[in-house]
């Protein structure tokens, strides 16, 4: 007989939680002066930068702090606004002025944001997948389909 179940989806804490978890991080990043809250990316492993954006609406500048990874000179993250519906307001900002800079472990790059598309895409998200074996399972619990958003270095500053 045909087990026709869906696939469990897998645990995620509560929003609440998961939002307070970044704020925190933030809080850290701030109050020891960016010494402690980033770091690089390691074997099966994310790191942590902090990208600057320039409000869509506002013109401010916005910064968060970010998971991604390397591929050659280019950074690579997920726009998922921990795994909410909505789109994160710093993928929107960017997607409006994709000119941005990113604070890593190691300095500040000026780089442009833009959205994989096509095998580049899936070959990314392959390696997401390899660093979190839950990744489809939380991606399914968004509406849209969550954005892989390719940070590189901007031609004038290369």
């Amino acid at each position: 007989m045909p087990d026709d179940r869906k696939p469990k989806s897998p645990w995620l804490p509560p929003r609440w939680f998961i939002r307070l978890a970044w704020a925190v991080h933030r809080a850290v990043y701030r109050v020891t002066g960016g010494r402690m809250g980033l770091g690089r990316p390691k074997t099966g492993r994310w790191g942590t930068l902090r990208l600057t954006t320039r409000g869509r609406r506002s013109g401010l500048e916005r910064s968060v702090i970010l998971g991604y990874f390397e591929d050659g000179p280019n950074l690579v993250t997920l726009a998922m606004n921990g795994w909410g519906e909505a789109e994160p307001a710093w993928w929107l900002n960017l997607q409006a002025h994709p000119d941005v800079t990113v604070v890593l472990a190691d300095g500040t790059r000026a780089v442009r944001g833009r959205a994989a598309v096509g095998d580049e895409r899936s070959r990314l998200w392959s390696r997401w997948r390899d660093i979190n074996g839950n990744l489809d399972g939380y991606a399914a619990r968004r509406p849209t389909e969550t954005a892989v958003v390719v940070l590189e270095p901007r031609p004038d500053q290369a």
